[in-house]
């Protein structure tokens, strides 16, 4: 018997028919892949699934039986629970409040935090019970979302990009989880845009296009190629990753030293590296490392930055606004889509506001036909999928709100371009042409820092990498000259035998 069957599930919202009559087959044990490109209707048949979104039309059979899932509850009493790809966690309340709400009210909370700590040890999947949500990083945030999910012992997981942020050895012990739970009878249903991921763990797939099912397929039989063919009708475009052409420092960080704003924060110790123009310099390392710190000290969301810390073109500006920033050639994409890249209830337009300012007269009025032309243009030029520049951020799909987010300071022609995690939950066709984007922006001199958990993704694009453990950063070393284990090695801050030469020299 199968324990959960969509059959012909249409979901229709006013700007697009996000499913169209699909069917999906999970059986007992099974690890269903489900694959499409941003804006397919992945997320939407998921929270069908989970009484999230109720459907227009068809019907969600559970071991055999027709059931109206009303809402997440009863979803969760039936046995399904969902990891939801943007957190639904309260950045208030503490990691294990966070799950307390999510179960039932048989225990207490004290029973809840231990029973999460025993989880997690079990699991790897490692995160302080008593941490306020809004302390940790999107990489820690996925870790209690999982944890969350795993509590309620479930019949089937639905587990939406549940490793867009995790390093790969984090990776491996998901994995390992996931093939337990399969092994004792949990369904599975896994959507990712890693293609090799669902080549190594799943075995059946159901691709969606359009919100259509267009092939269902065992994954383990298919070449990446062959995946992507099937998802975006195409193999994605191969990057042009030519030979860098150095120009002046741009950005220099010496001596960077800042303490933890609260007791759950890492301190930045000396913090020192260099981006020049047409180079980019890649940031790895485990999430909640003092990646949250550097970024907030860099774009001046942490004005505490000492004297003399952080220079651009040789000016200090380590004491500058996020707005002065700006002026002075460094834009900024965030990790966090909702709430700090974009303002979910604003529509695109407005959006653009919040670091695009020419459309704003000297009196304070907005200029709303150039607000609304930037959008467009930059709807068109980064193919986001939305319902036009009046659509509000938060109906669109991660990866086309990431495609906006990281299209806006693009185009701002930025002289320095600091970016968190480019390509999180973003397909292979949508993460291809960012990167592309990305390199096309270095190579007409502009200067970037990534910082990323994909090593893959550093590997392709950065020119030299730089690993970040416990508030210390390790030398630089040119991607050409590292290797993927070397680095796994260095994000557990074992860098200080790494010979010398390893090192860019600075001039």
């Amino acid at each position: 018997m199968l324990r959960l069957e969509l059959v012909n599930i249409s979901k229709q919202y006013p700007a697009v028919k996000a499913n169209d009559r699909v069917n999906l087959q999970v059986a007992p044990g099974e690890i269903h892949a489900v694959l499409g490109e941003n804006g397919a209707g992945k997320s939407t048949m998921m929270k069908m699934i989970y009484g999230a979104v109720r459907p227009d039309e068809g019907e969600i059979r559970w071991n055999g039986q027709p059931v109206a899932v009303r809402n997440p509850q009863e979803a969760r009493a039936l046995g399904i629970s969902m990891v939801f790809q943007h957190f639904s966690l309260f950045d208030t309340l503490t990691a294990a409040e966070n799950v307390w709400l999510g179960l039932d009210k048989s225990l207490t909370l004290a029973e809840v935090t231990e029973r999460m700590t025993r989880v997690e040890q079990e699991y790897g999947l490692e995160v302080d019970p008593l941490r306020p949500v809004h302390t940790l990083s999107v990489g820690e945030r996925q870790r209690v979302e999982i944890v969350r999910a795993l509590m309620t012992n479930p019949k089937c997981l639905i587990l939406d990009e549940p490793t867009s942020v995790l390093t790969p050895q984090a990776v491996e012990k998901l994995f390992v989880v996931l093939r337990k739970l399969a092994s004792e009878g949990t369904s599975i249903l896994y959507i990712s845009h890693k293609l090799d991921e669902i080549r190594a763990l799943c075995t059946n797939c159901t691709v969606l296009r359009g919100g259509k099912v267009t092939g269902m397929v065992d994954p383990r039989t298919e070449s990446n190629a062959g995946l992507s063919r099937l998802m975006i009708g195409a193999e994605p475009p191969q990057l042009k990753h030519l030979q860098a052409h150095l120009g002046d420092v741009v950005l220099d960080v010496r001596g960077l030293t800042l303490p933890k704003e609260d007791q759950f924060g890492m301190n930045l110790d000396a913090i020192g590296l260099q981006v020049r123009a047409g180079e980019i310099l890649g940031i790895a390392g485990v999430s909640g490392n003092g990646q949250q710190e550097l970024m907030a000290a860099l774009s001046g969301e942490d004005p505490r930055a000492p004297p003399g810390s952080i220079k651009l073109f040789g000016r200090d500006i380590a004491r500058h606004s996020p707005r002065r920033r700006r002026r002075e050639g460094l834009y900024f994409v965030p990790e966090e889509r909702l709430g700090r890249g974009a303002v979910p209830t604003l529509s695109l337009a407005h959006n653009t506001l919040l670091t695009r300012t020419k459309a704003v007269t000297g009196a304070g009025w907005i200029r709303t036909g150039d607000v609304n032309a930037l959008a467009v243009e930059l709807i068109r030029r980064f193919n986001v999928k939305a319902g036009g520049p009046g659509a509000a951020a938060k109906s669109l799909s991660g990866g086309n709100l990431q495609k906006f987010i990281v299209g806006r300071e693009i185009d701002a022609n930025p002289k320095l371009l600091i970016v968190s995690q480019p390509t999180w939950g973003v397909d292979v066709g949508a993460a291809a042409q960012i990167r592309g984007e990305l390199l096309g922006l270095r190579d007409q001199g502009c200067a970037l820092l990534v910082v990323s958990e994909e090593l893959d993704e550093l590997f392709e694009i950065c020119d030299r990498l730089v690993v970040i453990a416990k508030g210390r950063v390790s030398p630089s070393v040119a991607t050409s000259s590292a290797t993927v284990e070397m680095i796994g090695e260095w994000m557990s801050g074992l860098w200080n035998a790494a010979p010398r030469e390893v090192e860019h020299a600075q001039a």
